[in-house]
Protein backbone atom coordinates (compact mmCIF):
# COMPACT_ATOMS: atom_id res chain seq x y z
CA UNK A 1 0.00 0.00 0.00
CA UNK A 2 1.16 3.50 -0.82
CA UNK A 3 -1.64 5.38 0.92
CA UNK A 4 -4.78 4.83 2.97
CA UNK A 5 -8.18 6.48 3.19
CA UNK A 6 -9.05 5.55 6.77
CA UNK A 7 -12.83 6.21 6.76
CA UNK A 8 -15.24 6.42 3.79
CA UNK A 9 -16.30 9.90 5.00
CA UNK A 10 -12.73 11.26 4.97
CA UNK A 11 -11.79 14.01 2.52
CA UNK A 12 -8.08 13.28 2.96
CA UNK A 13 -5.90 10.21 2.53
CA UNK A 14 -2.59 9.51 4.31
CA UNK A 15 0.67 8.67 2.54
CA UNK A 16 2.08 5.39 3.87
CA UNK A 17 5.36 6.07 2.06
CA UNK A 18 6.91 9.07 0.36
CA UNK A 19 4.85 9.85 -2.75
CA UNK A 20 5.91 11.79 -5.85
CA UNK A 21 4.04 14.47 -7.79
CA UNK A 22 2.08 12.87 -10.63
CA UNK A 23 1.22 9.65 -8.74
CA UNK A 24 -2.47 8.83 -8.46
CA UNK A 25 -4.33 8.66 -5.11
CA UNK A 26 -8.05 7.80 -5.10
CA UNK A 27 -8.27 8.95 -8.71
CA UNK A 28 -6.54 12.25 -7.93
CA UNK A 29 -3.18 13.15 -9.49
CA UNK A 30 -0.74 14.52 -6.92
CA UNK A 31 0.32 18.10 -7.62
CA UNK A 32 3.18 18.00 -5.09
CA UNK A 33 5.42 15.46 -3.39
CA UNK A 34 3.82 14.08 -0.19
CA UNK A 35 6.08 12.83 2.65
CA UNK A 36 5.15 9.65 4.55
CA UNK A 37 2.49 10.24 7.20
CA UNK A 38 1.12 13.45 5.69
CA UNK A 39 -2.40 14.15 4.45
CA UNK A 40 -3.46 14.35 0.80
CA UNK A 41 -6.50 16.45 -0.18
CA UNK A 42 -9.00 14.30 -2.12
CA UNK A 43 -11.57 17.02 -2.89
CA UNK A 44 -11.08 20.75 -3.30
CA UNK A 45 -11.55 22.44 0.08
CA UNK A 46 -12.80 26.00 0.45
CA UNK A 47 -11.38 28.28 3.12
CA UNK A 48 -12.96 27.39 6.48
CA UNK A 49 -14.07 23.90 5.35
CA UNK A 50 -13.45 21.02 7.73
CA UNK A 51 -10.72 18.46 7.11
CA UNK A 52 -12.14 15.02 7.89
CA UNK A 53 -9.92 12.12 9.00
CA UNK A 54 -10.92 8.97 10.95
CA UNK A 55 -14.48 10.00 10.01
CA UNK A 56 -14.31 13.10 12.24
CA UNK A 57 -13.38 16.76 11.62
CA UNK A 58 -9.79 17.41 12.71
CA UNK A 59 -9.95 21.19 12.13
CA UNK A 60 -10.60 23.54 9.23
CA UNK A 61 -8.40 24.86 6.44
CA UNK A 62 -7.32 28.49 6.72
CA UNK A 63 -6.99 28.88 2.96
CA UNK A 64 -8.34 27.01 -0.07
CA UNK A 65 -6.70 23.61 -0.66
CA UNK A 66 -6.70 21.86 -4.02
CA UNK A 67 -7.21 18.14 -4.50
CA UNK A 68 -3.84 16.44 -4.88
CA UNK A 69 -2.00 18.80 -2.55
CA UNK A 70 -0.81 18.34 1.03
CA UNK A 71 -2.51 19.86 4.07
CA UNK A 72 -0.53 20.24 7.27
CA UNK A 73 -0.26 22.46 10.35
CA UNK A 74 0.54 25.51 8.18
CA UNK A 75 -2.97 25.60 6.72
CA UNK A 76 -5.20 23.86 9.30
CA UNK A 77 -6.61 25.38 12.48
CA UNK A 78 -8.24 23.51 15.36
CA UNK A 79 -12.00 23.73 15.91
CA UNK A 80 -11.55 23.29 19.67
CA UNK A 81 -12.05 26.02 22.23
CA UNK A 82 -12.60 26.42 25.99
CA UNK A 83 -14.62 24.33 28.43
CA UNK A 84 -17.57 22.31 27.18
CA UNK A 85 -20.76 20.87 28.60
CA UNK A 86 -21.17 17.14 28.01
CA UNK A 87 -24.11 14.76 28.02
CA UNK A 88 -23.99 10.99 28.49
CA UNK A 89 -24.94 9.09 25.32
CA UNK A 90 -23.83 5.50 25.95
CA UNK A 91 -22.39 3.60 23.00
CA UNK A 92 -21.04 0.49 24.68
CA UNK A 93 -19.34 -2.49 23.07
CA UNK A 94 -19.14 -5.47 25.43
CA UNK A 95 -15.89 -7.37 24.86
CA UNK A 96 -16.75 -11.07 25.33
CA UNK A 97 -14.67 -13.16 27.69
CA UNK A 98 -11.88 -14.97 25.88
CA UNK A 99 -12.49 -18.64 25.18
CA UNK A 100 -8.77 -19.42 25.26
CA UNK A 101 -7.09 -18.16 28.43
CA UNK A 102 -3.37 -17.36 28.31
CA UNK A 103 -0.79 -17.11 31.06
CA UNK A 104 2.68 -15.76 31.79
CA UNK A 105 5.33 -16.42 34.41
CA UNK A 106 5.33 -13.84 37.18
CA UNK A 107 6.07 -13.32 40.86
CA UNK A 108 3.11 -13.67 43.23
CA UNK A 109 3.36 -11.28 46.16
CA UNK A 110 1.95 -11.74 49.65
CA UNK A 111 -0.57 -8.92 49.11
CA UNK A 112 -2.09 -10.73 46.10
CA UNK A 113 -0.39 -8.66 43.41
CA UNK A 114 1.77 -10.18 40.66
CA UNK A 115 5.08 -8.71 39.52
CA UNK A 116 6.69 -9.25 36.13
CA UNK A 117 10.12 -8.34 37.54
CA UNK A 118 11.84 -9.11 40.84
CA UNK A 119 13.91 -6.03 41.54
CA UNK A 120 15.24 -4.17 44.56
CA UNK A 121 14.60 -0.44 44.50
CA UNK A 122 16.38 2.24 46.52
CA UNK A 123 14.09 5.26 46.80
CA UNK A 124 15.12 8.65 48.22
CA UNK A 125 12.46 10.64 50.08
CA UNK A 126 14.24 13.83 48.98
CA UNK A 127 16.70 14.79 46.24
CA UNK A 128 19.37 15.67 48.82
CA UNK A 129 20.15 11.95 49.32
CA UNK A 130 20.22 10.97 45.64
CA UNK A 131 23.99 10.52 45.71
CA UNK A 132 23.85 8.39 48.85
CA UNK A 133 21.26 6.07 47.25
CA UNK A 134 23.35 5.68 44.12
CA UNK A 135 26.50 5.00 46.13
CA UNK A 136 24.77 2.34 48.25
CA UNK A 137 23.60 0.59 45.09
CA UNK A 138 27.04 0.83 43.46
CA UNK A 139 28.79 -0.60 46.51
CA UNK A 140 26.26 -3.40 46.92
CA UNK A 141 26.65 -4.49 43.31
CA UNK A 142 30.41 -4.57 43.78
CA UNK A 143 29.92 -6.81 46.81
CA UNK A 144 27.73 -9.20 44.86
CA UNK A 145 30.14 -9.29 41.94
CA UNK A 146 33.06 -10.00 44.27
CA UNK A 147 31.04 -12.81 45.83
CA UNK A 148 30.38 -14.48 42.48
CA UNK A 149 26.98 -13.04 41.54
CA UNK A 150 27.23 -11.58 38.03
CA UNK A 151 25.65 -8.13 37.76
CA UNK A 152 27.15 -7.16 34.45
CA UNK A 153 25.12 -6.39 31.34
CA UNK A 154 26.83 -5.17 28.15
CA UNK A 155 26.38 -1.63 26.89
CA UNK A 156 27.98 0.39 24.12
CA UNK A 157 31.71 0.42 23.38
CA UNK A 158 32.46 -2.69 25.38
CA UNK A 159 31.71 -1.05 28.73
CA UNK A 160 29.61 -2.80 31.34
CA UNK A 161 26.81 -1.64 33.62
CA UNK A 162 25.88 -3.41 36.85
CA UNK A 163 22.16 -3.92 36.49
CA UNK A 164 20.84 -7.46 36.34
CA UNK A 165 21.54 -10.24 38.78
CA UNK A 166 22.10 -13.87 37.81
CA UNK A 167 24.05 -16.82 39.27
CA UNK A 168 21.12 -18.46 41.04
CA UNK A 169 19.35 -15.30 42.24
CA UNK A 170 15.91 -14.34 40.93
CA UNK A 171 16.62 -10.64 41.55
CA UNK A 172 16.99 -9.15 38.08
CA UNK A 173 18.02 -5.58 38.95
CA UNK A 174 19.03 -3.35 41.86
CA UNK A 175 18.23 0.26 41.05
CA UNK A 176 18.34 3.68 42.68
CA UNK A 177 15.68 6.15 41.54
CA UNK A 178 16.92 9.70 42.10
CA UNK A 179 14.51 12.65 41.80
CA UNK A 180 14.56 16.38 42.57
CA UNK A 181 11.69 16.61 45.02
CA UNK A 182 10.65 15.88 48.61
CA UNK A 183 11.43 19.30 50.10
CA UNK A 184 10.50 22.96 49.50
CA UNK A 185 7.17 21.83 48.03
CA UNK A 186 3.66 22.88 49.02
CA UNK A 187 0.12 21.61 48.52
CA UNK A 188 -0.50 19.26 45.60
CA UNK A 189 3.18 19.12 44.60
CA UNK A 190 4.16 17.86 48.05
CA UNK A 191 1.36 15.29 48.08
CA UNK A 192 2.14 14.15 44.52
CA UNK A 193 5.73 13.39 45.54
CA UNK A 194 4.70 11.50 48.66
CA UNK A 195 1.96 9.58 46.85
CA UNK A 196 4.06 8.45 43.87
CA UNK A 197 6.95 7.35 46.11
CA UNK A 198 4.48 5.43 48.31
CA UNK A 199 3.02 3.81 45.19
CA UNK A 200 6.52 2.61 44.28
CA UNK A 201 6.96 0.99 47.70
CA UNK A 202 3.84 -1.10 47.05
CA UNK A 203 4.62 -1.96 43.41
CA UNK A 204 4.66 -5.71 42.65
CA UNK A 205 7.73 -5.46 40.38
CA UNK A 206 9.76 -4.69 43.50
CA UNK A 207 10.73 -7.73 45.54
CA UNK A 208 12.32 -5.35 48.03
CA UNK A 209 12.57 -1.60 48.70
CA UNK A 210 14.99 0.53 50.69
CA UNK A 211 13.69 4.05 51.45
CA UNK A 212 16.42 6.56 52.31
CA UNK A 213 15.62 9.85 54.07
CA UNK A 214 17.76 12.86 54.95
CA UNK A 215 15.87 13.84 58.10
CA UNK A 216 15.07 17.55 57.78
CA UNK A 217 13.02 17.53 54.56
CA UNK A 218 9.31 18.30 54.17
CA UNK A 219 8.73 14.65 53.28
CA UNK A 220 9.40 13.48 56.84
CA UNK A 221 9.98 9.75 57.11
CA UNK A 222 7.53 9.15 59.98
CA UNK A 223 4.68 10.78 58.04
CA UNK A 224 5.74 8.98 54.85
CA UNK A 225 5.80 5.65 56.68
CA UNK A 226 2.24 6.32 57.87
CA UNK A 227 1.16 7.11 54.30
CA UNK A 228 2.73 3.87 53.00
CA UNK A 229 0.92 1.82 55.65
CA UNK A 230 1.64 -1.82 56.57
CA UNK A 231 4.53 -3.51 54.73
CA UNK A 232 6.52 -6.71 54.95
CA UNK A 233 9.45 -5.43 56.99
CA UNK A 234 11.70 -8.19 55.74
CA UNK A 235 11.39 -6.63 52.26
CA UNK A 236 10.80 -2.93 52.95
CA UNK A 237 13.25 -0.97 55.07
CA UNK A 238 13.46 2.78 55.77
CA UNK A 239 16.08 4.89 57.55
CA UNK A 240 17.13 8.50 58.22
CA UNK A 241 20.71 9.26 57.19
CA UNK A 242 21.10 12.07 59.76
CA UNK A 243 20.46 9.54 62.54
CA UNK A 244 23.16 6.99 61.67
CA UNK A 245 26.93 7.43 61.85
CA UNK A 246 27.76 5.75 58.53
CA UNK A 247 24.81 5.96 56.12
CA UNK A 248 26.54 3.94 53.38
CA UNK A 249 27.37 1.00 55.61
CA UNK A 250 23.95 1.13 57.26
CA UNK A 251 22.25 1.15 53.85
CA UNK A 252 24.41 -1.73 52.66
CA UNK A 253 23.40 -3.85 55.63
CA UNK A 254 19.73 -3.15 54.92
CA UNK A 255 20.21 -4.17 51.27
CA UNK A 256 21.98 -7.36 52.27
CA UNK A 257 19.01 -8.40 54.39
CA UNK A 258 16.44 -7.43 51.74
CA UNK A 259 18.40 -9.26 49.05
CA UNK A 260 18.57 -12.44 51.16
CA UNK A 261 14.76 -12.58 51.12
CA UNK A 262 14.02 -11.33 47.57
CA UNK A 263 16.62 -13.57 45.93
CA UNK A 264 14.57 -16.63 46.90
CA UNK A 265 11.47 -15.50 44.99
CA UNK A 266 10.52 -17.68 42.02
CA UNK A 267 8.39 -17.19 38.93
CA UNK A 268 5.20 -19.19 38.59
CA UNK A 269 2.48 -19.55 35.98
CA UNK A 270 -0.22 -16.90 36.42
CA UNK A 271 -3.20 -15.95 34.23
CA UNK A 272 -3.14 -12.88 31.97
CA UNK A 273 -5.99 -11.54 34.11
CA UNK A 274 -3.24 -10.46 36.54
CA UNK A 275 -1.60 -8.18 33.97
CA UNK A 276 -2.01 -4.39 34.29
CA UNK A 277 -0.71 -2.61 31.20
CA UNK A 278 -0.13 1.11 30.68
CA UNK A 279 -0.85 2.57 27.22
CA UNK A 280 1.22 5.56 26.10
CA UNK A 281 2.41 7.27 22.92
CA UNK A 282 5.05 9.90 22.25
CA UNK A 283 6.81 11.38 19.26
CA UNK A 284 3.70 10.45 17.27
CA UNK A 285 3.52 10.79 13.50
CA UNK A 286 0.90 10.50 10.78
CA UNK A 287 1.04 6.70 10.96
CA UNK A 288 0.49 6.46 14.73
CA UNK A 289 -3.30 6.28 14.36
CA UNK A 290 -2.99 3.83 11.45
CA UNK A 291 -0.48 1.24 12.67
CA UNK A 292 0.87 1.20 16.25
CA UNK A 293 -2.04 2.77 18.14
CA UNK A 294 -4.68 0.51 16.55
CA UNK A 295 -2.39 -2.44 17.34
CA UNK A 296 -2.42 -1.42 21.00
CA UNK A 297 -6.20 -1.05 20.73
CA UNK A 298 -6.53 -4.66 19.59
CA UNK A 299 -4.15 -5.73 22.35
CA UNK A 300 -6.07 -3.74 24.97
CA UNK A 301 -9.35 -5.40 24.01
CA UNK A 302 -7.59 -8.78 24.13
CA UNK A 303 -6.28 -8.09 27.65
CA UNK A 304 -9.77 -7.04 28.77
CA UNK A 305 -11.23 -10.23 27.27
CA UNK A 306 -8.66 -12.16 29.33
CA UNK A 307 -9.91 -10.44 32.48
CA UNK A 308 -6.90 -8.13 32.72
CA UNK A 309 -6.44 -4.37 32.95
CA UNK A 310 -5.26 -1.57 30.68
CA UNK A 311 -4.82 2.11 31.53
CA UNK A 312 -5.00 5.08 29.14
CA UNK A 313 -3.61 8.47 30.21
CA UNK A 314 -2.34 11.72 28.59
CA UNK A 315 -5.50 13.72 29.33
CA UNK A 316 -4.56 16.74 27.13
CA UNK A 317 -4.33 14.29 24.22
CA UNK A 318 -7.90 13.19 24.81
CA UNK A 319 -9.16 16.72 24.02
CA UNK A 320 -11.13 16.52 20.79
CA UNK A 321 -11.85 12.81 21.20
CA UNK A 322 -13.10 12.89 24.79
CA UNK A 323 -16.77 12.32 23.90
CA UNK A 324 -15.84 8.97 22.33
CA UNK A 325 -14.40 7.89 25.68
CA UNK A 326 -17.25 9.42 27.68
CA UNK A 327 -19.85 7.49 25.73
CA UNK A 328 -17.96 4.27 26.46
CA UNK A 329 -18.28 4.73 30.24
CA UNK A 330 -20.02 1.86 32.01
CA UNK A 331 -22.48 4.13 33.82
CA UNK A 332 -23.28 7.76 34.56
CA UNK A 333 -21.07 7.86 37.66
CA UNK A 334 -18.05 6.83 35.57
CA UNK A 335 -19.10 9.36 32.91
CA UNK A 336 -19.16 12.13 35.56
CA UNK A 337 -15.64 11.17 36.66
CA UNK A 338 -14.47 11.30 33.05
CA UNK A 339 -16.00 14.74 32.54
CA UNK A 340 -14.17 15.92 35.68
CA UNK A 341 -10.95 14.32 34.39
CA UNK A 342 -11.19 16.37 31.17
CA UNK A 343 -12.44 19.67 32.59
CA UNK A 344 -10.08 19.66 35.57
CA UNK A 345 -7.15 19.42 33.18
CA UNK A 346 -8.55 22.20 31.01
CA UNK A 347 -8.92 24.36 34.15
CA UNK A 348 -5.28 23.61 34.98
CA UNK A 349 -4.24 25.12 31.62
CA UNK A 350 -6.56 28.11 32.07
CA UNK A 351 -5.32 28.87 35.62
CA UNK A 352 -1.75 28.88 34.30
CA UNK A 353 -2.79 31.34 31.57
CA UNK A 354 -1.84 28.82 28.90
CA UNK A 355 -3.80 27.90 25.75
CA UNK A 356 -5.75 24.67 26.25
CA UNK A 357 -5.02 23.41 22.76
CA UNK A 358 -1.28 24.20 22.38
CA UNK A 359 -0.57 20.88 20.74
CA UNK A 360 0.80 19.01 18.69
CA UNK A 361 4.56 19.28 19.22
CA UNK A 362 7.11 20.22 16.51
CA UNK A 363 8.01 16.55 16.10
CA UNK A 364 4.34 15.61 15.69
CA UNK A 365 3.91 18.27 12.99
CA UNK A 366 7.01 17.11 11.13
CA UNK A 367 5.56 13.58 11.18
CA UNK A 368 2.21 14.63 9.70
CA UNK A 369 -0.02 15.52 12.67
CA UNK A 370 -1.57 18.97 12.30
CA UNK A 371 -4.11 19.58 15.09
CA UNK A 372 -4.95 18.34 18.56
CA UNK A 373 -8.13 16.70 17.28
CA UNK A 374 -6.06 14.67 14.81
CA UNK A 375 -3.57 13.73 17.52
CA UNK A 376 -6.31 12.80 20.00
CA UNK A 377 -8.31 10.70 17.55
CA UNK A 378 -5.14 8.72 16.87
CA UNK A 379 -4.04 8.64 20.51
CA UNK A 380 -7.30 7.25 21.92
CA UNK A 381 -7.20 4.29 19.53
CA UNK A 382 -4.70 2.71 21.94
CA UNK A 383 -7.57 1.66 24.23
CA UNK A 384 -9.57 -0.22 21.58
CA UNK A 385 -13.35 -0.42 21.97
CA UNK A 386 -13.69 -1.65 25.55
CA UNK A 387 -16.03 -0.16 28.12
CA UNK A 388 -14.42 2.34 30.52
CA UNK A 389 -14.64 0.70 33.96
CA UNK A 390 -12.59 3.07 36.13
CA UNK A 391 -11.23 6.64 36.30
CA UNK A 392 -8.15 7.34 38.43
CA UNK A 393 -6.80 10.56 39.88
CA UNK A 394 -3.07 11.24 39.59
CA UNK A 395 -1.22 8.90 41.94
CA UNK A 396 -4.28 6.73 42.60
CA UNK A 397 -3.73 2.98 42.44
CA UNK A 398 -5.81 0.56 40.38
CA UNK A 399 -8.78 -1.12 42.03
CA UNK A 400 -11.01 -2.04 39.07
CA UNK A 401 -10.12 -4.48 36.29
CA UNK A 402 -10.77 -3.66 32.64
CA UNK A 403 -10.08 -0.36 30.86
CA UNK A 404 -9.23 2.58 33.15
CA UNK A 405 -8.52 6.26 32.45
CA UNK A 406 -5.80 8.01 34.47
CA UNK A 407 -5.23 11.71 35.09
CA UNK A 408 -1.72 12.70 33.96
CA UNK A 409 -0.20 15.08 31.40
CA UNK A 410 1.10 14.11 27.98
CA UNK A 411 4.77 14.45 28.94
CA UNK A 412 6.33 11.08 28.22
CA UNK A 413 8.24 10.46 31.43
CA UNK A 414 5.68 12.04 33.78
CA UNK A 415 2.82 10.07 32.20
CA UNK A 416 4.75 6.79 32.08
CA UNK A 417 5.73 7.22 35.74
CA UNK A 418 2.06 7.84 36.59
CA UNK A 419 1.02 4.67 34.74
CA UNK A 420 3.60 2.64 36.65
CA UNK A 421 2.59 4.28 39.95
CA UNK A 422 -1.04 3.25 39.34
CA UNK A 423 0.15 -0.37 39.46
CA UNK A 424 0.87 -1.14 35.80
CA UNK A 425 3.68 -3.71 35.57
CA UNK A 426 4.63 -2.62 32.03
CA UNK A 427 4.11 0.41 29.77
CA UNK A 428 3.56 -0.06 26.03
CA UNK A 429 4.79 3.06 24.25
CA UNK A 430 4.11 3.76 20.58
CA UNK A 431 6.30 6.21 18.71
CA UNK A 432 6.85 7.46 15.18
CA UNK A 433 9.93 9.54 15.93
CA UNK A 434 11.71 7.32 18.48
CA UNK A 435 12.79 7.70 22.11
CA UNK A 436 15.15 5.69 24.34
CA UNK A 437 13.79 6.47 27.84
CA UNK A 438 12.32 4.07 30.35
CA UNK A 439 10.22 4.51 33.48
CA UNK A 440 10.55 2.40 36.65
CA UNK A 441 8.78 -0.51 34.93
CA UNK A 442 9.64 -2.07 31.55
CA UNK A 443 8.78 0.52 28.88
CA UNK A 444 8.34 -1.26 25.57
CA UNK A 445 8.70 0.87 22.40
CA UNK A 446 6.51 0.08 19.38
CA UNK A 447 7.39 1.89 16.14
CA UNK A 448 4.70 3.21 13.84
CA UNK A 449 6.95 2.84 10.78
CA UNK A 450 9.59 0.39 9.60
CA UNK A 451 12.41 2.90 8.90
CA UNK A 452 12.41 3.88 12.60
CA UNK A 453 12.53 0.24 13.69
CA UNK A 454 15.42 -0.46 11.31
CA UNK A 455 17.26 2.76 12.17
CA UNK A 456 17.01 2.51 15.97
CA UNK A 457 17.25 -1.17 16.93
CA UNK A 458 18.59 -0.20 20.36
CA UNK A 459 15.46 1.83 21.10
CA UNK A 460 12.57 0.07 19.37
CA UNK A 461 11.32 -3.31 20.58
CA UNK A 462 8.52 -4.10 18.12
CA UNK A 463 7.69 -2.87 14.62
CA UNK A 464 4.04 -2.05 13.92
CA UNK A 465 5.09 -0.42 10.65
CA UNK A 466 4.51 -3.72 8.84
CA UNK A 467 0.79 -2.91 9.09
CA UNK A 468 1.42 -0.21 6.47
CA UNK A 469 3.15 -2.74 4.25
CA UNK A 470 1.99 -6.28 3.67
CA UNK A 471 1.06 -7.88 7.02
CA UNK A 472 -2.49 -7.91 8.37
CA UNK A 473 -3.64 -6.94 11.87
CA UNK A 474 -4.54 -10.52 12.82
CA UNK A 475 -1.03 -11.78 12.17
CA UNK A 476 0.73 -8.77 13.73
CA UNK A 477 -1.47 -8.76 16.84
CA UNK A 478 -0.80 -12.45 17.48
CA UNK A 479 2.94 -11.85 17.26
CA UNK A 480 2.60 -8.81 19.50
CA UNK A 481 0.64 -10.69 22.17
CA UNK A 482 3.35 -13.36 22.29
CA UNK A 483 6.02 -10.64 22.44
CA UNK A 484 4.39 -8.85 25.39
CA UNK A 485 3.82 -12.11 27.29
CA UNK A 486 7.48 -13.02 26.79
CA UNK A 487 8.46 -9.64 28.25
CA UNK A 488 6.06 -10.19 31.15
CA UNK A 489 7.74 -13.55 31.74
CA UNK A 490 11.19 -11.98 32.04
CA UNK A 491 12.52 -11.11 28.57
CA UNK A 492 14.21 -7.70 28.89
CA UNK A 493 13.08 -4.82 26.68
CA UNK A 494 15.50 -2.25 25.28
CA UNK A 495 15.23 0.37 28.01
CA UNK A 496 16.18 -2.35 30.53
CA UNK A 497 19.05 -3.64 28.38
CA UNK A 498 20.39 -0.08 28.15
CA UNK A 499 19.86 0.67 31.84
CA UNK A 500 17.55 3.62 31.04
CA UNK A 501 15.21 3.90 34.03
CA UNK A 502 13.91 7.12 35.55
CA UNK A 503 11.01 8.64 37.44
CA UNK A 504 9.37 12.04 36.92
CA UNK A 505 6.74 13.45 39.28
CA UNK A 506 4.04 15.93 38.21
CA UNK A 507 4.74 19.44 39.52
CA UNK A 508 2.51 22.47 39.05
CA UNK A 509 3.06 24.87 41.94
CA UNK A 510 5.52 26.91 43.98
CA UNK A 511 8.99 25.77 45.06
CA UNK A 512 10.12 27.43 48.30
Amino acid sequence: MKYIKINPDDNVAVALQDLQAGECVEGVSLKTDIPRGHKIVLDDLAEGQNVVKYGFPIGHVTRPAQAGTMVDHSCIKTNLEGLLDYSFSPALVEIPEAAQKRSFRGFRRADGQVGIRNQIWVIPTVGCVNGICEEIVRRFKEELAAGGDSLLSPVRKGQSRQDAVSSGSSVDAIIAFPHNYGCSQLGDDHENTRTVLADMVHHPNAGGVLVVSLGCENNQLDAFRELVGPVDESRVRMFVTQKVSDEIEYGLQQLREIYAVASKDVREEVPVSELRVGLKCGGSDGLSGITANPLLGVFSDWIVAQGGTTVLTEVPEMFGAETILMNRCQDEATFDKTVALINDFKEYFIKQGMPVYENPSPGNKAGGISTLEEKSLGCTQKCGKSIVRGVLKYGERLSVKGLNLLSAPGNDLVASTALAASGCQIVLFTTGRGTPFGSFVPTMKISTNTPLYEGKPGWIDFNAGVLAQDEGMDSVSKRFIDFVLAAASGEAVNNEKNGYREIAIFKSGVTL
